[in-house]
């Protein structure tokens, strides 16, 4: 089982699977979104239990996505396509984490859009888009 929450707590999960491989967005709306970029990893929507849900708020960000953050605190916590017949995934905020995730980093995504101030240099691979 993997536990994790926002910053002050008001909205917490758990994941009965183990967490897939760790991905990093470049793409501007998730650098707008989190202040710099995304880590996330995908889980099955049926693997994720969500606690505090009257705290949690989603922003629709695009006609395919919404993305879920605590109302009191403001952290950026889940990524979810909004087509759930084509997408059986959710992705899940690494830093949201309480306990150790099991994985790693495995690609970087839109990195054609990643910030000025800032270098890729860990090796990955970089997918353009």
């Amino acid at each position: 089982m993997y536990k994790g929450s926002c910053l002050c707590g008001a909205v917490s999960f758990e994941i009965t699977t183990q967490p897939g491989a760790g991905e990093i967005c470049h793409c501007t709306k998730c650098r707008k979104w989190t202040g710099h970029v995304l880590a996330s990893t995908e889980v099955p929507r049926t693997a994720l239990k969500i606690f505090g849900e009257e705290h949690l708020k989603w922003f629709h960000s695009s006609e395919k996505v919404r993305r879920g953050f605590c109302s009191e605190c403001g952290s950026s916590m889940f990524f979810d396509p909004i087509d759930k017949d084509k997408h059986h995934w959710i992705g899940v905020s690494l830093g949201a984490f309480d306990s150790p995730t099991d994985t790693k980093l495995a690609l970087h995504i839109f990195a054609a859009e990643k910030g000025d101030y800032y270098e890729i240099t860990d090796g990955l691979p970089q997918n353009e888009y």
